[in-house]
């Protein structure tokens, strides 16, 4: 049996390499609040507008608050009238301006989730 002799930081010494620095180096392009830089080109989509911002108008700002709204039930797997015509059915008041969009066919019919989940 063998005996351990010293210490272990002894025996497992570290050496600092004397030149190298131990500060991080300054983040040049950073882009943060008040910065000058530009956006970086992965973000702006090939028509100029950044990918951030969607380009719907108001008739389906307010059909994807109906997609959002839970109290009207799940809307998986169905269009958004189906949805609407279900929540007639059982007496949840669906507002009657959706069904008015929905049912002029100049408006998406799919959910916002279709095809995302």
């Amino acid at each position: 049996m063998s005996s351990v002799s010293g210490n272990m930081k002894g025996f497992y010494r570290q050496k600092k390499n004397p030149n190298k620095s131990s500060k991080k180096p300054p983040i040049h392009a950073a882009a943060t609040f008040g910065s000058d830089s530009a956006q970086p080109p992965a973000l702006i989509s090939p028509g100029g507008n950044p990918d951030l911002e969607d380009e719907y108008d108001e008739s389906e700002t307010m059909l994807r608050e109906f997609d959002m709204n839970m109290a009207y039930g799940p809307c998986l797997g169905m269009t958004r009238l189906t949805r609407w015509e279900r929540a007639q059915k059982l007496g949840l008041n669906p507002p009657q301006e959706i069904e008015r969009l929905l049912k002029s066919g100049k408006v998406q019919t799919e959910s916002l989730w279709n095809g995302r989940i």
